[in-house]
This record gives C-alpha cells, structure tokens and sequence, in this order.
C-alpha cells in the first residue's frame, strides 16, 4: 500500500492513549498540524496536541525491501524487543508489543460488552 501510494518517508509518534506507536505518511502529520493551526496558538489545546505530536514524533524510512526498522524510539515507548504486533487503524497503522495489543485489545472489547454495545 505505501509503494503504492509512493510513499518515501513516514511519520511515526506515541499515541495519545495506548503504548503504541501510531505510523503513517506525511498527510497523517499535515492532519495533525492543520488541527493544531486551527486553534488559537498560545491555547492549551494547541500547546498539548503540538507537544504530543511534535514532541513525540519522528520521521522513518523504509529500507529497500520495504521494511521499518524497529529503532529506540519505538522500542522505548512500546516495550517491544524481538515481536511486533501490526494493527491497521483507518489511515494509518500503529505498532505494539504483542502482549499490550492482546490486552488492550480485551479491555476494550470488556468495556464494550459492559456498555452494551456490540459490533
């Protein structure tokens, strides 16, 4: 998919909630900045969400075969060392140690059964 869409260089930050780290191409940062130009620029809201996505950001590039290379600032932040657990999430994918995807993903699928949701 990102050959295909021609993508050279992603975007990689902490996620806001989850100890992942959330990837994407350069429209998932533009996504984010034309959020944070939209407040007013000595807000809270903008102070908080710049920190958390240029603070907590880096750019990455693929190797020759396609692959990202788990560095630092991934393992540091997740916990992952020898498997990683990939998670599609709309536009964009997110990388987690497999043990915290398994639980967060029960925790979630709980809180929604206690709410009464379904699907």
């Amino acid at each position: 998919m990102l050959a295909q869409r021609n993508v050279q260089e992603l975007y990689c930050f902490q996620d806001f909630v989850f100890p992942a780290i959330s990837v994407g191409g350069p429209d998932l940062l533009e996504r984010f900045e034309r959020q944070i130009a939209a407040e007013d620029p000595f807000s809270p809201d903008a102070n908080e969400m710049s920190l958390l996505i240029h603070g907590g950001g880096v750019f990455m590039k693929l190797d020759a075969e396609g692959r990202l290379m788990v560095t630092d600032f991934i393992r540091g932040f997740t916990g992952i060392s020898d498997e990683v657990t990939f998670v599609g999430r709309a536009d964009h994918f997110q990388l987690w140690q497999p043990q915290a995807f398994v639980a967060a993903q029960a925790q979630a699928r709980g809180e929604r059964k206690l709410a009464g949701k379904r699907s």
